[in-house]
């Protein structure tokens, strides 16, 4: 594709410094609207969780996928992520996983994931991004608006708002505008005054409830980088205890359904630690608080009522000029460690599109990302339909997908083959449908013959789901 004047990406969260990054191999000048305040990269280690990421004080995760693909978008990024204190983790290996009730052996799975508070790692993207040349990032800015050329075919920039006061709109002309924006973005009420369809939307609720909180474990406590438990059908609770920067420990509750919801007071969160972690996990916790008088960051809240998706692939009309990444286009569980991965996928789609040339930009664009989303989408909403206590239709295939999740889960506590192979698409690595392979059927289903093989190797393959998990992971393909 030969190179074009500027773009303009609408939000500067990872899926939109991660677009920023793909754009720059194409355009001249990429600007980055966002509407927080940013800071400067003097405070990049001092800044907290901002209004525009409100999950953004709870556990993160980039999956063994997704530092890959950060990695290839931003090279030598993860060793400076390490060597300024975030933490990179094996799965199954650095990390205890406890899911639907069964601890995972602890095998390599090859491929690692990294740790970090959301802040922190936003900042040190924030900063590889800004730094690079013909990007420009304004921040405290509100994008109002698309603008079109006469026909009203082609999106052509975008309005913005400084909030200063006494600011008046101004217009950025663009080539290429990229929504990165999240759940509330605009983009549909701005087709619609534009004269075209919103894209349809799919919501299945969810209702988890989040709280959080950083900790500091006391000396010589013996405890892995992660402990992650998910729930179970009757007890929809859950939890993940990390290392993370600063040699701190993030400890993430949740629950689904409100009655599930963690508490915010301190013995109240304690007793919902204690009640979720394994008991050695639970002292050290305890430990914790108590040698600290407390959360020394207090307890955040966060609550997450349902998925969301946007599909704008089945648009009849769309302008030319327009894409949709990240939460914009399509919104997951938070407990299943999806998002920021995917979001690095889409930017790696997005360079590939960019790099195969203008023509047919849109169309190429939200075909290849309904490949990773598809997926992904139906994993995290299957492995919440395994829980009684989340509405919607259960149909056969996921019922049947569930009842050999069960044996998987049963077997990969002891079979290291089982286990790895589990990790590996828990870690994203790998697509849900090699849990359907004959080596790994005949481990999970003994007694099952070929008749069992040839089922469940129908459902996963015609589906695109595979076996749910309490992490819920769709095909990453790049």
């Amino acid at each position: 594709m030969s190179r074009s004047e500027q773009a303009v990406v609408l939000g500067a969260g990872i899926a939109g410094l991660l677009a920023a990054r793909a754009l720059t191999d194409t355009h001249d000048h990429v600007t980055i609207i966002e509407r927080d305040r940013l800071p400067d990269g003097a405070d990049i280690d001092g800044a907290g969780a901002r209004r525009g990421v409100p999950q953004g004080a709870h556990a993160h995760m980039l999956m063994p996928r997704g530092a890959a693909a950060v990695e290839l978008l931003l090279p030598g990024l993860l060793d400076e992520l390490t060597r300024t204190g975030a933490v990179r983790v094996e799965p199954l290996v650095d990390l205890r996983a406890i899911i639907g009730g069964r601890r995972l052996l602890q095998t390599p799975i090859g491929g690692t994931a990294v740790q970090a508070s959301r802040p922190f790692l936003e900042r040190h993207v924030r900063e590889r991004v800004r730094g690079l040349p013909g990007v420009e990032l304004i921040d405290e800015c509100d994008a109002v608006g698309l603008f079109t050329d006469e026909s009203a075919s082609r999106v052509t920039g975008v309005r913005v708002l400084h909030r200063a006061p006494s600011s008046a709109a101004e217009s950025i002309p663009a080539a290429l505008v990229v929504d990165a924006t999240g759940r509330g973005s605009r983009v549909p009420a701005w087709l619609t005054a534009l004269g075209f369809e919103r894209p349809a939307e799919d919501r299945p609720p969810v209702d988890v409830g989040y709280a959080s909180c950083l900790l500091r474990v006391p000396p010589g406590a013996d405890v892995e980088a992660s402990v992650m438990v998910g729930p179970v059908a009757g007890h929809a609770r859950g939890m993940a205890f990390v290392a993370v920067e600063g040699g701190q420990r993030l400890l993430t509750l949740f629950g689904i359904g409100r009655a599930n919801h963690p508490p915010v007071d301190v013995e109240g969160f304690l007793a919902f630690a204690a009640a979720v972690a394994p008991p050695d996990v639970a002292a050290v916790i305890r430990a914790a608080v108590i040698n600290t008088a407390g959360p020394p960051s207090g307890i955040a809240r966060f609550r997450y009522p349902a998925y969301q998706r946007r599909h704008y692939g089945r648009l009849r009309r769309l302008p030319d000029g327009l894409l949709v990444a990240g939460d914009a286009l399509c919104s997951f569980n938070p407990i299943y460690a999806q998002g920021m991965t995917v979001a690095a996928v889409e930017a790696l789609e997005l360079r590939r599109c960019l790099a195969a040339g203008r023509s047919g930009l849109a169309h190429r664009y939200f075909t290849a990302v309904d490949r990773v989303v598809r997926p992904a989408w139906r994993m995290g909403l299957d492995s919440d339909l395994a829980l009684p206590e989340v509405t919607g239709n259960r149909w056969f295939g996921t019922r049947l997908s569930n009842a050999y999740t069960a044996r998987l889960l049963a077997r990969a506590e002891h079979d290291p083959v089982v286990a790895r192979q589990v990790g590996r698409v828990l870690g994203l690595l790998d697509a849900p449908t090699t849990l359907a392979r004959p080596a790994i059927l005949r481990r999970a289903l003994p007694a099952g013959g070929r008749l069992s093989g040839r089922i469940f190797g129908r459902i996963f393959g015609r589906s695109s789901t595979g076996p749910p998990t309490t992490t819920g992971v769709g095909r990453m393909s790049s």
